[in-house]
């Protein structure tokens, strides 16, 4: 019994050894397992292409929308920008000037009334019951008149020449920010306020008119008044008079 053991053992560990390939043998040839195929779609992958480019197309419309929309409010934002520069000050106070030249007229002032009770009192008849000194102050009021008016005549016209550097200046800066206007409104205010510029050069000529068709004025007036005045005189010494009444004369102190 002991002898038959250790044979059993062997036998059985060698049968082992030969029927383990045997064994294996089925698991090496098996056939593998049947794997997953992916399945290519030319139609379905064009289909998908092609949505994706429209897709891509409608954002970039939007983008594109989007940035015209917002230039559009920028040009309105421009458009309603107000114009940084004012020239309203400079000329009112130039037209101030010229107004307080013409208002400190001599004599005669730029008054309906005042002109009518002046020629009424100055140019009138003369009355030919004046005395000579009557008329010799008369012709000197007169002469003073047309004397003053020349002057105020001269005092405006170097008053407008005084103004024309700052219509210089004005003219400049208007025309600047007109063509450096952002949009339409600052483009419209420049505009306007050139527009008053030129208003302002027309005030200054039409005072320059005024003052010197007053000069010319009064000269008139004072020729007419001194025609008259001489008429006046004349016909006093051509009238017969009492004549020459004799009288004593003393050549003589009666000391001497």
């Amino acid at each position: 019994m002991k002898t038959r053991k250790p044979r059993t053992l062997a036998a059985r560990f060698a049968a082992a050894l030969i029927a383990a390939p045997v064994a294996a043998l089925p698991m090496v040839l098996a056939p593998p397992a049947a794997a997953a195929w992916i399945v290519y779609d030319p139609t379905n992958y064009a289909q998908n292409v092609l949505q994706a480019a429209r897709a891509l197309e409608q954002i970039n419309n939007q983008i594109t929308s989007l940035q015209n929309e917002a230039q559009m409010l920028i040009n309105q934002a421009r458009n309603l920008a107000s114009l940084p520069h004012s020239s309203l000050q400079q000329l009112q106070q130039a037209v101030g000037r010229t107004q307080s030249l013409l208002s400190e007229a001599q004599n005669i002032a730029f008054d309906v009334q005042q002109i009518d009770q002046a020629f009424q009192q100055n140019y009138g008849n003369i009355d030919l019951s004046m005395s000579e000194q009557q008329l010799v102050t008369d012709a000197r009021a007169r002469w003073q008149n047309t004397v003053g008016g020349l002057q105020d005549a001269m005092r405006v016209q170097a008053g407008v020449v005084g103004n024309i550097e700052t219509n210089r200046a004005q003219m400049s800066a208007l025309v600047d920010q007109s063509q450096g206007a952002t949009g339409a409104l600052q483009a419209t205010q420049a505009g306007n306020q050139l527009l008053a510029l030129q208003a302002q050069q027309l005030t200054d000529l039409t005072a320059v008119v005024a003052a010197n068709g007053r000069a010319q004025a009064l000269t008139d007036a004072e020729r007419a008044a001194a025609a008259e005045q001489g008429r006046i005189q004349r016909q006093r010494f051509l009238t017969p008079g009492t004549g020459y009444q004799p009288g004593n004369a003393q050549m003589f102190s009666n000391g001497n």
